[in-house]
């Protein structure tokens, strides 16, 4: 016979909070905004190369911002946040994964806006001395 531990024991909370980590059956991680829409009509690897080419977009803008290259990184960082619109309303929610936020529709509408200022921003400040 096992001795009984108490309520506070170390041991206990451990597995408390290992079990508490798994997923009940029924429930789903998806993004609840999009839940009914249809999938995509795109295969699975153009999917992945199109939000490849999101992931390459923002390390180029990081890449022109640590050689403090600020017009080409802004320039690269619209660029790719115009792109994500596209992606957004083109690949699976569950492909998109983290950048799936909201709806299809608004996160569609923000990151065109955002990438659109952006854009406008980068080519509209003065080139001279920098």
């Amino acid at each position: 016979m096992e001795p009984q531990r108490d309520q506070h024991d170390p041991r206990r909370s451990v597995a408390r909070s290992a079990s508490a980590q798994t997923t009940p059956e029924g429930l789903s991680l998806a993004n609840p905004h999009d839940i009914g829409l249809k999938a995509s009509r795109l295969p699975s690897t153009v999917q992945w190369v199109m939000i490849g080419i999101f992931v390459v977009l923002v390390a180029a803008s990081a890449g022109f911002a640590a050689f403090e290259h600020w017009r080409r990184a802004s320039f690269a960082l619209g660029t790719g946040l115009l792109w994500l619109t596209v992606v957004r309303l083109t690949c699976d929610s569950e492909r998109v994964g983290i950048l799936a936020v909201r709806s299809r529709h608004f996160d569609a509408v923000f990151t065109a806006a955002v990438g659109a200022a952006m854009l406008f921003l980068s080519t509209s400040v003065d080139a001279l001395g920098s």
